[in-house]
């Protein structure tokens, strides 16, 4: 089955919703019903940590220079799950076939 993971008030989430309104999927809200470390595992190795972070984010702004400066894997998957709005949005699996954006 289809997986849309994102955020519910998050506008690109929402226009992924509306697009898959004739194709039968699910909604993983990553604030409400969570984000954890092997699924975030599974997407970086898939796309690619730089491919998941969120730079432009409200969130992303609002972190301390020194939490932003020296990023690698590590740190970037630190950083996206203590703030799962870090994580760009939507990112969808579809029988394991994982992408970002529509």
């Amino acid at each position: 089955m289809l997986t849309v993971y994102g955020l519910k008030n998050c506008d690109a989430c929402r226009k992924a919703r509306k697009a898959l309104a004739d194709r039968e999927h699910r909604f993983h809200d990553l604030r409400e019903d969570g984000l954890d470390a092997a699924m975030l595992d599974r997407w970086i190795g898939a796309l690619g940590w730089e491919a998941l972070l969120n730079r432009r984010s409200t969130t992303w702004r609002a972190l301390d220079d020194a939490e932003k400066a020296v990023l690698d894997a590590g740190r970037a998957q630190g950083l996206m799950l203590a703030h799962p709005a870090l994580v760009k949005r939507p990112v969808i699996d579809d029988a394991g076939t994982v992408r970002v954006g529509l």
